[in-house]
């Protein structure tokens, strides 16, 4: 059996042009597994993560690698940094026990490295920070720390010190050790020397050294004592306190260096193997029944426990679809087979294979505690559980949220319709907040995703992965309906034609509901003037009207259906007669209701040079969006703001015209909120006619 204490299951993360690819590149050159990233070969160029994301349609740069530092196993996984896809993000951060959080040293805290670290901290990762491009004009370490406490509320622990800054920027001193680590300016990364700390920062070092020993030392009382009394405490006591605290999220190991120029990475490879927990270390998953209710059995990382595996991503390439799965225990053999706990079959284990890079290795078996992908998966999707078939149990499925805007697409030949269906169902395998319907009047298909960049790519990945060209529609909003009065009213359904005929009579209520609550279903039926077993094809009925509102056929959100009274016949009456009789008192009492029309409203955070700030903040009142805040840093201000989708479409041309082409921004969903009036009646009108047109 493999040695889990020498595991670390780790992910990367950081906003866009962070530098995350090239840390990641770094990582993998220092440990032996040198391989290209898109066509930046080894330290030829920045690594710019948009372009490769634009080249490669996602970051589809290995998905998950291992290598080996200081006798340690580091399963890596990369993240993208872009919004639309933070999913990537929330998917990985699932599966991990670590992480490493990149920041630019002169952009410092951008919008994606808030999301990304919020995620983060719901998932209860241990993370250690590193402070990217201190070579860069402008970067600045301790203004980055400081940001990192005041925006995120997070401890950064500082354990280097920058020697020399942008173009000087040399190396970094180790406050545990007090020794300075010089790189030359070369390729190679294992040019360094170890050598005594210059005399001017020997100020700075012991002020330094102080604020980590006496964060440090916090976490065990006996040290903490014998600091008191005057006796500093040994590295390794040291190095444990460290370790303890990061486990427990008291603060986060933060670091500084230069990955493009291969300074500083030596000194996170050792943090990460120093104090990120291995897979024993971090609260085991709770395990739920097939039902959905805990057990209050947890999934111990362990060999002989029944196996818990699940699968947080597919993948497409030359060897069939890969799933990776991340296992938390248990074993998995090749030939095995397992139950997917969301489909209830079973599925049988083709291959396991470990990535390296680009090349793989067959395994003949995985343990807990391991990241491996599965070849010869047909049904199992991002989210499922793979567990023991005789001991099934189901590990916290994934939420994803929905989309909130669809394009209408459709190839531009008829020898394209078939690679198109093909190609879409890979792509929705690969990413579960991706959708694809077909349109029943028009038969056209519609794609749904998180924002307009995450379509686009979609498009450019069905033209340069799968050579199917297709025209765009225009961008459609995914608008929802609900009722604002309560209204009391009664059906009765009755049919008698030659046999046995139907009836069924209802007393009902309707009233909104909290909002983001969806449905609620109440009966208050006393006497069995309702019998029991036609309760449920009421709700049902109810919910299934819901998929269509009586204002423009957006679905209906956030209403409360009590079922007060009613009448049955002992003949007549059946589960269908009190389906058809919902469905009409829907179609009855939800106009009367005070129908109105939601729209999704849409978290925006800008980014602008100074002498822009005006002109953004104009731009989002015209657009419908309301100012939260505005923050001047260093390098520009930042806006908080939330407008809705409908208005933002196009925004990202209009802002980089504002602000000559320096202005960054990023969006994600928020809520559903009331539409005005005048705007409501253009869109109904305009839904209207779109389907009376078909």
């Amino acid at each position: 059996m493999k040695d889990l204490n020498s595991y670390r299951n780790i992910g990367i993360f950081a906003h866009v042009d962070a530098g995350k690819t090239t840390t990641t590149e770094r990582i993998l050159k220092l440990t032996g597994k040198i391989h290209k990233i898109g066509e930046v070969h080894d330290g030829a160029a920045t690594t710019d993560f948009m372009d490769q994301e634009q080249e490669r349609g996602i970051t589809i740069q290995s998905a998950a690698t291992s290598c080996t530092w200081n006798n340690h196993r580091l399963n890596i996984i990369d993240t993208p940094g872009h919004v639309d896809f933070t999913i990537e993000v929330y998917r990985s951060l699932k599966v991990l026990d670590g992480g490493v959080g990149v920041f630019c040293g002169s952009g410092g805290v951008e919008p994606q490295s808030e999301t990304n670290w919020r995620y983060a901290n719901e998932s209860e990762v241990s993370r250690i920070i590193l402070v990217n491009k201190l070579d860069r004009i402008g970067a600045d370490f301790l203004r980055v720390v400081k940001q990192i406490k005041d925006i995120l509320g997070a401890n950064p622990l500082v354990m280097v010190l920058p020697i020399g800054i942008e173009d000087n920027f040399k190396g970094v001193v180790d406050l545990l050790t007090r020794k300075a680590w010089i790189w030359g300016d070369s390729d190679d990364p294992t040019n360094f020397e170890i050598v005594d700390p210059p005399e001017d920062m020997h100020a700075a070092i012991e002020e330094w050294r102080e604020k980590l020993i006496e964060t440090a030392v916090e976490q065990d009382d006996d040290l903490l004592e014998s600091y008191l009394d005057g006796e500093e405490p040994s590295i390794d006591d040291l190095k444990k306190c460290i370790r303890k605290g990061t486990i427990n999220l008291e603060f986060f190991p933060t670091f500084c260096g230069s990955a493009f120029k291969n300074k500083g990475v030596q000194n996170v490879l050792d943090a990460v193997v120093d104090y990120l927990p291995s897979p024993t270390e971090v609260k085991p998953q709770p395990e739920v029944d097939l039902e959905g209710n805990e057990t209050g059995e947890y999934a111990i990382v362990d060999p002989n426990k029944p196996l818990r595996a699940l699968a947080f991503k597919i993948m497409d390439d030359r060897y069939g679809a890969l799933t990776f799965t991340r296992i938390y225990s248990g074993l998995l053999k090749k030939g095995d087979n397992v139950l997917n706990t969301f489909t209830g079959k079973t599925e049988r284990i083709g291959r396991i294979v470990e990535m390296h890079a680009d090349s793989r290795e067959e395994l003949d078996y995985a343990q807990a505690g391991d990241i491996v992908a599965l070849l010869g998966m047909k049904n199992t999707k991002t989210g499922h559980t793979l567990a023991d078939e005789n001991k099934p149990a189901t590990l916290e499925p994934m939420v994803f949220p929905d989309p909130v805007i669809s394009i209408a697409i459709s190839p531009h030949d008829k020898a394209g319709t078939e690679k198109l269906g093909i190609a879409l169902n890979k792509m929705v395998q690969e990413d579960p907040s991706f959708q694809v319907a077909t349109d029943e009047d028009s038969g056209e298909t519609i794609i749904k995703g998180m924002g307009e960049l995450h379509l686009d790519i979609k498009v450019d990945i069905l033209k340069r992965t799968h050579n199917v060209e297709v025209q765009m529609g225009k961008p459609q909003v995914a608008y929802r309906e609900t009722i604002t009065q309560t209204v009391e009213d009664t059906y009765i359904h009755k049919k008698q034609t030659g046999g046995s005929g139907q009836f069924a009579k209802i007393d009902y209520e309707i009233e909104p509901g909290e909002q983001n609550s969806g449905y609620t279903f109440e009966s208050h039926v006393t006497g069995g003037n309702v019998p029991r077993e036609y309760w449920s094809a009421v709700e049902k009925a109810f919910q299934t009207s819901m998929n269509e509102g009586t204002l423009a056929g957006f679905p209906l959100l956030d209403v409360t259906f009590k079922l007060m009274d009613g009448g049955f016949h002992a003949v007549d009456s059946s589960a269908m007669a009190f389906e058809l009789a919902t469905k009409a008192a829907y179609r009855q009492s939800v106009p009367k209701a005070g129908p109105q029309l939601l729209e999704p409203i849409m978290k925006v955070d800008v980014y602008t040079p100074e002498d822009h700030v005006g002109d953004v903040i104009g731009d989002l009142n015209r657009r419908r969006g309301m100012i939260k805040s505005q923050d001047t840093g260093p390098t520009g201000t930042r806006v908080n703001a939330s407008a809705p989708l409908a208005d933002m479409f196009g925004y990202i041309g209009d802002l980089r015209t504002m602000t000559s082409g320096r202005g960054q921004f990023s969006m994600e969903f928020s809520h559903y909120a009331p539409c005005p009036n005048n705007v409501a009646d253009d869109i109904i009108k305009e839904t209207l006619a779109r389907k009376a047109a078909k």
